[in-house]
């Protein structure tokens, strides 16, 4: 690994151990709600505190945007943190949670690492060099339509503004798939495209955080990432279609219908 990566998968699992010495007291976690649907936990904060304090320790000038302390300013190196996607199903002892870090320099995302600690799976990749499962080498999969595929998603429950177009979307991917998955981590959700457990995935309304790391990962394992109108704003919109280089087409296809101006900024 790289010295950049060396210190994510270090910051990762820092914050992964104080996830898990968590996890065995649920009921005594203080929780506070940001907004509807969307809850913050003293876990999100400690894990957040580790990531950062190891992260400054190596590299005190780089730059880190983080879900909950928000943007710490620097240099051309920007951190994109999520301490715990997943608070909701971490809350509730449903086991799909994980640690996001992803790095950027100038725009393009360099470094990423998602960390799943009740699995101990490390999912990591490095610009031009892969993407890889602990220490073995993964690829998306080579599904040549939407027949038998199996996709992720995420169902909007914060904002509904655009339910009904997510919904459309899922009436008509559904049909011709092996089945739609909802398990509540856009992180694991990208890296499992990225391993060849998911064939595909789709979701609007994402923050940079959600998915900076499962990005870098997709495409490492030789993926696409677009927006959900097949374009490259991608970390911009929140709104996001991941897969196989074949798959991809017909999901950009099969969405298209369901598009508006707003979809697609």
């Amino acid at each position: 690994m790289n010295p950049t990566t060396t210190i994510a998968v270090r910051a990762a699992r820092a914050a992964g151990r104080v996830i898990s010495r968590y996890s065995e007291r649920l009921d005594a976690i203080k929780i506070e709600t940001k907004k509807r649907n969307d809850f913050v936990s003293e876990v999100d904060r400690a894990a957040e505190r580790e990531i950062i304090s190891t992260i400054r320790a190596a590299f005190p000038d780089h730059a880190i945007i983080a879900e909950e302390s928000g943007v710490h300013k620097g240099n051309d190196y920007q951190w994109i943190i999520d301490p715990l996607d997943g608070t909701t199903n971490y809350l509730h002892g449903f086991p799909q949670y994980a640690v996001s870090i992803a790095l950027r320099f100038r725009g393009e995302l360099t470094v990423a690492v998602v960390y799943d600690p009740s699995r101990d799976e490390l999912f990591h990749a490095s610009k031009g060099e892969g993407a890889y499962l602990d220490e073995r080498r993964i690829r998306v999969t080579q599904k040549k339509g939407l027949e038998g595929a199996l996709l992720g998603t995420g169902i909007p429950f914060r904002d509904l503004t655009h339910a009904d177009a997510y919904f459309g979307m899922m009436r008509d991917l559904i049909v011709d798939t092996a089945g739609v998955r909802r398990p509540g981590s856009a992180a694991l959700d990208f890296a499992y495209v990225a391993a060849g457990r998911l064939d595909g995935f789709w979701e609007l309304g994402l923050a940079p955080w959600d998915f900076a790391a499962g990005a870098l990962l997709v495409k490492e394992a030789g993926g696409m990432v677009t927006d959900i109108a097949g374009g490259e704003r991608y970390l911009e919109s929140g709104n996001v279609l991941a897969g196989g280089p074949h798959l991809h087409h017909f999901l950009v296809d099969r969405v298209k219908p369901y598009l508006n101006e707003n979809l697609t900024f």
